[in-house]
């Protein structure tokens, strides 16, 4: 038994968004590449990598729901403020790439070699001393900290109110990580945990968090900040348990990924507390795998049987329905222009997988 994710048209504004921000991204990194060559060529090596990574892919959402709040109070589509906050909030998303790509020991990104996967085969290949993996993650460290450097850089003439913004943003991100890593060292997560990692790692800092950055840019955070939030916050759940399934079942030309990583990396999701709860006996058994890096492909497949049978796919299906009807019906306490509110709605049901 299988399950296909929904996977939604994107709005034709998301690639309008994201051209700004990549253009952006691309001149920053390419006059730092240029100026660091000149002191040394070695580093072009990791600024490549970094500048790559960033082009090679990736829906933009967080800039989105930045420009969109700035947009919807008062701002300009085009102004210089948001497309740097979108530009800042991409290079901090590939900082959190890189990192949890070394936690995870993950080998693919945007369907090509992770970063430390990258260092760590040049190093072998070319036989330097000490080991090879520990290298890789260390240049992989230093690539996701240049990432993070370069987004405080194109962040630095916002107001106050946004860096406010913003390193609540950053503090918000790391704490779930470590959440994150800890559910999954411990290998069993109850649904209120699963929640608060699902909120702290991926909802706030995909959602809430982008959308008053662009209310703060536009000087109106006070008054938007609660609205947003009402639809930012059970948006950003509905997008962390549409990624959690796409995690499971999703195809790995559409997610980058190979299929079942998350299963093998034991990643405590609703998805799998849900199925605890459920299971006994046989399928007991076989969630006891969830986590095993030697999963095989059968072993896959089991686990994904568990999961739909168990009932845990349709009741975050329907909790994804349920969070995206909540995040619409509160831009209805959004003081937004109405084109701007029109495009959030649409982003809403886009990163649910939802077509209208």
């Amino acid at each position: 038994m299988r399950v296909v994710p929904g996977i939604a048209i994107a709005p034709p504004s998301l690639s309008r968004i994201a051209d700004r921000v990549e253009t952006r991204v691309a001149g920053v990194l390419d006059g730092e590449l240029q100026r660091w060559s000149a002191v040394d060529p070695d580093l072009a090596e990791p600024l490549a990598a970094l500048r790559d990574l960033v082009l090679a892919g990736g829906k933009r959402l967080r800039p989105a729901f930045c420009h969109w709040a700035y947009v919807g109070a008062g701002g300009g589509p085009e102004d210089a403020a948001v497309i740097d906050a979108g530009a800042a909030l991409e290079l901090l998303h590939t900082f959190a790439l890189v990192h949890d790509d070394i936690m995870d020991g993950s080998a693919t990104r945007r369907g090509t070699d992770t970063i430390h996967v990258q260092f760590e085969a040049e190093h072998a290949l070319d036989g330097w001393r000490g080991e090879a993996r520990r290298f890789g993650e260390g240049v992989a460290i230093l690539v996701g900290d240049l990432a993070f450097v370069y987004a405080d850089h194109l962040l630095a003439g916002a107001p106050p109110a946004a860096h406010q913004v913003f390193t609540e943003l950053r503090l918000e991100v790391n704490v779930g990580q470590y959440l994150d890593l800890l559910g999954t060292a411990r290998g069993r997560v109850t649904e209120c945990t699963a929640r608060r990692i699902s909120r702290f790692k991926s909802g706030k800092y995909t959602v809430e968090r982008p959308l008053h950055l662009g209310a703060a840019l536009a000087g109106r955070l006070d008054d938007l900040a609660a609205p947003l939030s009402g639809y930012g916050l059970p948006l950003g759940e509905a997008f962390q348990l549409r990624d959690d399934l796409l995690g499971v079942f999703g195809d790995a030309d559409v997610t980058g990924k190979p299929v079942g990583e998350d299963l093998r990396e034991g990643k405590p999701t609703l998805l799998f507390a849900m199925a605890v709860e459920q299971a006994s006996g046989a399928d007991a058994a076989v969630l006891a795998r969830y986590g095993a890096p030697d999963l095989d492909e059968d072993d896959v497949a089991a686990l994904q049987d568990v999961l739909l049978t168990s009932g845990a796919v349709e009741t975050v299906e329907g909790n994804i329905d349920r969070l995206v009807a909540e995040a619409v019906q509160a831009l209805d306490n959004a003081a937004l222009e109405e084109a701007a509110r029109q495009a959030l709605v649409e982003l809403a049901y886009y990163v649910a997988g939802r077509d209208r």
